[in-house]
């Protein structure tokens, strides 16, 4: 049964409304650009290392040391004053061997004369030539002065032992510099690794970033944000590539070479756990340079006021020597009878001569008590400066054993917390794959392990550095026959 029309479309106006409704909300959407064809990034193979610090000889410790013994300017000129005062030390320069001494003149005259005798017509004798010689050897030995050639002959020898401690304090604080600065190094290195590992994870995370941005299944955004993240850990390796430039300048620098050789260290940081405090403090007290040289200026000081105190003895001396003198005058008056007669007179006189001297202090305006008052002060001072020496070496030695202590518990801490980072950003980066994490996840476990190889670096050189100066301060840094150059 045929239906009218109007029954069949009862609503016109309602129906038109609804197809046009789609190509309405068409024309509401904007219109977009066609796609262009992206070019997929030439992202390095994952395991590719980047190329950072240049091959270079290896240096071990031990050759670094003995590099610094031989050539560091502190040490060689510590060493060449060491032999000042070795070579001070000798009898004679104590004042106990005789002094001789040899005098030699030859004299020319030439002398115009005029003699006159009572009513005699004077005799002048113009030009007439005069030349003389006097040679002697001379020689004094003072026997006795209140002692003070023996005891200035002991300080002699204490201002040696003075120098002797202080170049061994040369070398052990240049040693433990060397030690400092290649230990530096070392932990340089290692932040440059780090970042290396830390730029091989950033290079995978772009590699799966952009696999993920190729099937559709992840934003353009995200390789960009991997990329970012990339180029900000090449940014850090290139300045920590100028602080490891640094540091091996500063080595080169104690070592006596060339700032720009290059080396790379061979050994790596290993920090010994087993330091006794009690055994620290003994070693101090017996060893170190520092408190033996302050001892040795209380008695060079104790020395200088019993010279004083000598020289208010008499001194007695032998005198002794030989000697030559001979005259010849070419123009000499011969007084005869007849009158004034000109003639030659040659005078020779030789022989030995000997004898005692003999001196006595009587007064000399107070300056002896004003020297021996000083004197005095200067041994106060030295006790002074030996008691201030003990305490500033007993302070350093507990700063740097609590340093030590600490930093023994934070490396312990810090080597099982880097196996649980480096599990971590495993684990992250396999989940990152799987599509199970987000990107900022893995880029802050990335940061994470990053931080704590950072950490464990700085805490292991801190704990070989107070290792180090507990070393030095005991005085267990140089040999015996290292302060000699062997």
């Amino acid at each position: 049964m045929p239906f009218p029309a109007r029954f069949l479309f009862p609503h016109r106006g309602l129906t038109l409304a609804l197809l046009a409704l789609p190509f309405a909300g068409l024309a509401q959407q904007p219109v977009l650009p066609p796609r262009q064809p992206t070019t997929k990034p030439q992202a390095k193979p994952q395991t590719a290392r980047p190329a950072t610090v240049a091959p270079a000889p290896p240096l071990t410790l031990a050759e670094a040391i003995q590099l610094g013994l031989q050539n560091n300017y502190d040490i060689r000129l510590a060493r060449t004053d060491e032999q000042i005062a070795s070579n001070n030390v000798t009898r004679g320069n104590a004042g106990q061997l005789p002094v001789v001494n040899g005098n030699a003149s030859r004299t020319f005259n030439i002398n115009n004369t005029r003699q006159q005798r009572e009513q005699a017509a004077p005799v002048v004798i113009n030009g007439g030539r005069v030349n003389g010689l006097n040679a002697n050897v001379a020689a004094t030995w003072t026997i006795f002065d209140g002692l003070g050639m023996f005891i200035a002959y002991d300080r002699l020898k204490a201002l040696d032992q003075s120098q002797r401690q202080l170049t061994r304090a040369t070398l052990e604080e240049t040693v433990a510099g060397i030690t400092d600065a290649y230990y530096a190094v070392v932990r340089e290195s290692g932040k440059i690794k780090s970042i290396e590992e830390a730029l091989k994870i950033g290079q995978a995370r772009i590699d799966l970033t952009q696999a993920r941005v190729d099937v559709g299944v992840s934003a353009k955004v995200e390789v960009l944000t991997a990329r970012v993240d990339y180029n900000a850990d090449q940014s850090a390796l290139i300045q920590q590539q100028e602080t490891l430039t640094t540091a091996k300048i500063n080595l080169n620098n104690l070592l006596g070479r060339a700032p720009r050789l290059d080396f790379s260290p061979a050994d790596s940081i290993v920090v010994t756990r087993d330091l006794d405090h009690d055994a620290i403090t003994e070693a101090i007290k017996v060893n170190n340079p520092r408190l033996q040289q302050a001892k040795l200026n209380t008695a060079v000081a104790t020395y200088d006021r019993r010279l004083v105190r000598a020289s208010r003895f008499p001194q007695l001396g032998l005198q002794g020597g030989y000697g030559l003198t001979r005259t010849v005058n070419n123009a000499f008056l011969i007084n005869t009878a007849q009158g004034s007669v000109l003639g030659s007179n040659t005078n020779r006189v030789f022989g030995p001569s000997y004898g005692l001297v003999a001196s006595i202090p009587i007064f000399d305006g107070f300056n002896r008590n004003r020297l021996e008052q000083n004197a005095r002060i200067g041994e106060e001072q030295s006790q002074l400066q030996l008691s201030q020496t003990q305490l500033q070496l007993d302070a350093d030695a507990e700063q740097a054993y609590a340093q030590y202590q600490n930093r023994l518990q934070l490396l312990e801490l810090e080597e099982a917390n880097i196996l649980l980072a480096r599990e971590n950003v495993a684990i992250a980066l396999e989940r990152y794959r799987l599509g199970l994490l987000t990107p900022i996840v893995l880029r802050e476990a990335q940061r994470t392990q990053l931080d704590a190889e950072v950490r464990l670096l700085d805490i292991r050189y801190q704990a070989k550095q107070a290792e180090t100066i507990l070393r030095r301060l005991s005085g267990g840094l140089v040999q015996a026959g290292s302060t000699d150059g062997q």
